[in-house]
């Protein structure tokens, strides 16, 4: 089954202005942090990127193809599904892998499990997710624990939320449906580190400080072997 990866891009963010090329301390720019993963998943076929600025073509690593979208996908008051269905009018696959540079932590193992899951055809799609068992509130009121008798955090019913960094769908699913999360989804659990997503500035700091905690392991482990 050919399986395709792509990282959706726009150059003009709101939140965080040009976010996605942003350098970390060490001098590497967001983007290649997933892409460099994305090569590193053996089943992948393609990896592209979807942009409609030839800007983020000197950023992109050997292996990784551009390919130019329409500046309508980079409005506000776009659809994201459109974008997702755009893609897959232009590039045909079996499946489909979404990711984004903002989410530069995810392995290429959850990827792959998640690609096997939907390979399989037991499930139609896959999506990282970050388990939660936490003490949580609506309303104004407990929602999933009562007061008069706390338990411990590890004893709570968990809860799962998503980290927006991986989807896998088939082109049935996305053409047929318009939807990248299909009716029996396969949940890949990711660690708090692969759930890091960076939507604002202070979600850039956190992520720098975890790409300078990888690298320091990286030297330490390199000082080890010698």
């Amino acid at each position: 089954m050919k399986t395709v990866a792509f990282v959706p891009i726009k150059m003009n963010n709101e939140r965080l202005p040009g976010k996605n090329t942003k350098k970390f301390s060490n001098g590497k720019p967001l983007i290649n942090y997933i892409l460099e993963t994305l090569k590193n998943v053996n089943s992948v076929d393609e990896i592209y990127v979807y942009c409609s600025s030839e800007e983020i073509i000197d950023f992109l690593p050997e292996g990784v193809r551009f390919l130019k979208r329409d500046s309508y996908l980079d409005l506000s008051t776009t659809s994201f599904n459109e974008v997702l269905k755009y893609f897959a009018r232009d590039v045909e696959a079996d499946v489909y892998v979404l990711t984004h540079a903002t989410a530069p932590f995810i392995s290429s193992e959850s990827f792959t499990k998640g690609i096997e899951a939907v390979r399989s055809g037991e499930y139609d799609s896959a999506l990282s997710v970050e388990k939660l068992q936490e003490f949580l509130w609506k309303d104004g009121q407990p929602f999933n624990y009562n007061p008069s008798s706390i338990p411990r955090t590890q004893d709570l019913e968990p809860y799962y939320t998503e980290t927006c960094g991986m989807y896998i769908y088939t082109h049935k699913l996305i053409n047929e449906e318009g939807r990248r999360i299909g009716h029996h989804p396969y949940l890949v659990e990711v660690s708090k580190i692969e759930a890091c997503d960076i939507n604002n500035p202070d979600d850039f700091v956190v992520a720098d400080a975890i790409a300078k905690m990888k690298d320091d392991a990286l030297i330490r482990g390199g000082i080890n072997r010698i």
